[in-house]
């Protein structure tokens, strides 16, 4: 039987976990990433359960076992104990431990570098798989298959998996209607900073008045910390962004002090300061296929960070994606099966963490008195609760014999 071909565009997290399970599920794939070099650009990101259940689906992830990765599986020997949300002057408004977690969910979040994901997902992929420095630049969906126009020329495909970020050209090319991105309402600073002579850092949240300033502690030791303020669109951001920073969050409670210490470009070893405008899709898309083309990622759903889901939202995409594509599925059929699996999803959690930074961005003091004091009545119990639609979500089992590849009880929210 020939072996189909499935060209996924961007070298994401998404992109590379779609590419991980297709290669494993029996198909040729080629990644073109427009980048010279693959990049988790200087930030972290929170593995959450229901991300490393679909990363174990494609044999990777940090449970024990035959065919699971060993990178990740000793990351998940170093996590932060405490989490919570805290007041400026270091007030808890909410405490948990991991532990809670684990206990509820079978697993526990792990923190890394992108780097160290983007690192992980490409080095599971066999050899000339990723394409560096070629951008797709059009498509051509004949129906029996696709014709993918890219700088280094075409290429003829069976599916193209679009995982081509936030501002997606592929996004416009299914829905040329749709509105695209809006801008959230805030701004953020990123960075990663070394960790060692630092007391234990514990991950939280601390949110002020229109503000917040994160601490998340890496699996390497490292430091994850990253911070928001209320801005409009097309705001000029300061250029000394230490300086911006120090002016707003420089009395907050420790460590505060002393992490922004560590980004002060004055240093013998400055750490370099990323900032962005956060922007979401102004609407959902119709669908997240159209024929052979499906998005995944933000392509399909950019949502704001406040959940810390977008990209372990890309990694349940790429792993239910992989799974419907059998290497005998018909593929307009299996794509509409991936839309009814992850649409009304991806959905619902872009609009509660859209929410979530409505109350994050209060800055009045009555209103902010208001919503600390609500969040410190909320019972432990019932915020582990809420979040057991995300984090308890299951990856799709493997289809038995006789069962066929749109089996979807397991993958509907």
């Amino acid at each position: 039987m020939r072996v189909r071909h499935a060209v996924v565009a961007g070298g994401g997290i998404g992109g590379l976990t779609a590419a991980v399970g297709l290669s494993r599920r029996g198909w040729r794939v080629t990644v073109c990433e427009r980048a010279p070099v693959l990049t988790g650009i200087g930030a972290g990101i929170v593995l959450a359960p229901n991300a490393l259940r679909a990363l174990e689906a494609i044999g990777l992830g940090p449970g024990l076992g035959p065919g699971r990765d060993p990178a990740l599986r000793a990351a998940g020997d170093a996590l932060p104990i405490q989490v919570g949300l805290r007041t400026p002057d270091g007030t808890w408004l909410s405490r948990s431990d991991g532990g809670a977690v684990s206990a509820r969910h079978g697993l526990s979040a792990i923190a890394v570098h992108r780097g160290f994901l983007i690192g992980t997902l490409a080095a599971a992929l066999p050899p000339g798989v990723v394409h560096l420095g070629v951008s797709v630049t059009g498509l051509d969906d004949t129906g029996d298959t696709v014709t993918v126009r890219t700088s280094a020329g075409d290429l003829r495909a069976d599916v193209v998996l679009a995982a081509d970020g936030l501002r997606s050209a592929l996004r416009t090319y299914l829905f040329p209607e749709h509105r695209g991105l809006r801008h959230a309402g805030e701004a953020g600073w990123r960075a990663v900073l070394p960790g060692a002579g630092l007391p234990d850092p514990q991950a939280a949240e601390t949110w002020g008045r229109g503000e917040r300033f994160g601490v998340v502690p890496l699996a390497d030791g490292r430091i994850y910390v990253y911070a928001t303020a209320v801005s409009g669109p097309g705001a000029t951001p300061r250029t000394d962004h230490h300086a911006e920073l120090t002016r707003r969050f420089g009395a907050w409670h420790d460590p505060i002090p002393a992490l922004l210490d560590r980004l002060d470009r004055s240093a013998p070893d400055p750490v370099g300061i990323l900032h962005h405008d956060f922007h979401e899709l102004a609407e959902p898309v119709p669908r997240m296929h159209a024929g052979r083309v499906a998005l995944l990622g933000d392509a399909a759903h950019a949502m704001t960070p406040n959940l810390g889901q977008g990209g372990c939202q890309a990694i349940e995409d790429a792993v239910v994606a992989a799974h419907l594509l059998t290497p005998a599925a018909d593929v307009p059929t299996a794509l509409a099966a991936y839309t009814r699996a992850r649409h009304r999803r991806t959905t619902r959690i872009s609009r509660r963490s859209r929410r979530i930074g409505e109350l994050a961005r209060l800055s009045h003091p009555l209103a902010v008195s208001a919503r600390n004091l609500a969040v410190r009545a909320t019972p432990r119990a019932l915020s582990l609760r809420a979040l057991d639609t995300i984090l308890g979500w299951q990856p799709p089992s493997t289809p038995g014999p006789g069962t066929g590849p749109h089996r979807l009880k397991r993958l509907m929210p």
